[in-house]
């Protein structure tokens, strides 16, 4: 692999792609067995050091709510000696998965007798651009060295302190065990040109992943000139069918929506099919008020408002596309199953959607029709997560249908090349 040196006068963001390139060259052939050692040392250097990342993080969280920022926002970026040590055994458990590289994906013996396989090899650098969740950084750095990649991580500037901390840990722990520690870098600086740096650096930057809200997607899409793959927003909605069992059924939506509202598996929007809006929305209502739930309605579940416990406010068509990631839902009553796959491919993200039914031909029709990254049959959406999958930590959840969709795992941060091997073939 060509090695890149960085000229002098060189920018320190293109500087530090220079010295991620030359990380995942060295990184590319490695066995599993000096990555896995690397990543257990990651994961014991965040349990001798989570007091200093708390106090790191403190700092940020401070900022955070002196400048009134929302407290959903302020969950994403708070960091608790509970929350370092799960991050720390989500890199064990990433150590613990099956290595991608060196994986064939197919091959065969051509009829002229040359041998043809395709193999899985690193993306090379990774640049990962996303918002104030500090755990992103030590879950993509963990996949990223895994899968045999460098990886460049620009987190916001409300977790600046936060992401510098960890990544101080992870690079130390990488120089210990015998890596590079340039394999993981925080990308200097903490304007927006240090963003679009990133984002323009098409040559030693492989591949871009943007984590965040729509703004951020969707500049990192039309902006950059290196390869994108495409995360989206979770505007996930619940389905509750005619032949629903409503116990069920409210312990679906109350997880989809309740569990944790500030991330893009958590449930937006509601749909009841007319047969059980009668019977199935007062007890919902009552559930959701219970859970702290504000419900933006339409008509029909207006009329069933009365005499519950729901704080119900009228719904208006923004509500329909709109990812709250607040105690809020949007609620309809539909006319059928198909009225409600109608009204999802209208305003879903292509993100999660759920059915509940006992129904079996309405769930298969339900997933057949539906067009997003992962439908659930009377399960929460909550579940779409690469932990939940079995994927150990997510890079991300892709919305896009290229190269991958859905969660993110290890096999998802690699290309694939063909070896050919003959015996003097010539053609």
């Amino acid at each position: 692999m060509t090695q890149h040196r960085a000229p002098a006068d060189l920018s320190p963001v293109l500087t530090a792609a220079t010295r991620a390139r030359e990380a995942a060259a060295t990184l590319a052939p490695l066995p599993r067995a000096a990555k896995d050692a690397a990543l257990l040392a990651v994961a014991d250097a965040l349990l001798t050091r989570t007091q200093e990342i708390v106090e790191a993080n403190a700092e940020d969280v401070a900022r955070a709510r002196t400048a009134g920022t929302a407290e959903s926002v302020v969950d994403r970026l708070t960091l608790t000696p509970e929350r370092v040590h799960a991050i720390a055994s989500d890199v064990r458990d990433v150590a613990a998965l099956p290595d991608p590289v060196g994986e064939v994906v197919r091959g065969s013996t051509l009829p002229n007798g040359i041998d043809l396989r395709q193999v899985r090899v690193p993306l090379g650098v990774v640049g990962i651009i996303y918002e104030a969740r500090p755990n992103v950084t030590v879950d993509a750095a963990a996949l990223c060295l895994k899968s045999g990649n460098a990886v460049l991580l620009r987190g916001s500037s409300s977790a600046y302190t936060s992401n510098t901390a960890l990544v101080g840990v992870v690079r130390d722990a990488l120089a210990e065990a015998g890596l590079p520690a340039d394999a993981v870098q925080l990308v200097p600086g903490e304007s927006r040109d240090s963003v679009r740096e990133l984002m323009r650096a098409r040559g030693l930057v492989d591949v871009l992943i943007p984590r965040g809200g729509a703004s951020l997607i969707r500049t990192v899409v039309e902006e950059s000139t290196v390869p994108v793959i495409e995360t989206g927003t979770g505007n996930c909605h619940v389905y509750v069918d005619a032949q629903a069992d409503l116990d069920t059924a409210v312990d679906v939506l109350i997880n989809s929506k309740a569990h944790r509202v500030s991330v893009c598996n958590a449930a937006e929007t509601l749909l009841v099919h007319k047969d059980i809006a009668d019977t199935f929305l007062p007890r919902a209502l009552d559930a959701l008020a219970d859970a702290g739930v504000t419900v933006h309605a339409d008509a029909a579940v207006l009329a069933q408002a009365e005499g519950t416990k729901a704080t119900v406010v009228p719904a208006v068509e923004a509500d329909w596309e709109t990812e709250y990631l607040s105690y809020d839902i949007a609620a309809a009553v539909v006319d059928s199953l198909d009225d409600a796959v109608a009204h999802i491919r209208r305003w879903s993200s292509g993100h999660t959607e759920a059915i509940v039914t006992t129904s079996q031909g309405a769930a298969r029709r339900f997933t057949q029709l539906v067009d997003s990254t992962t439908v659930t049959v009377n399960a929460s959406t909550r579940f779409t997560d690469g932990g939940q999958f079995g994927f150990g930590a997510e890079i991300g959840i892709s919305t896009q249908k290229l190269h991958a969709r859905g969660p993110m795992g290890l096999p998802e941060l690699t290309s694939t090349k063909y070896i050919v091997t003959g015996d003097g073939h010539i053609r």
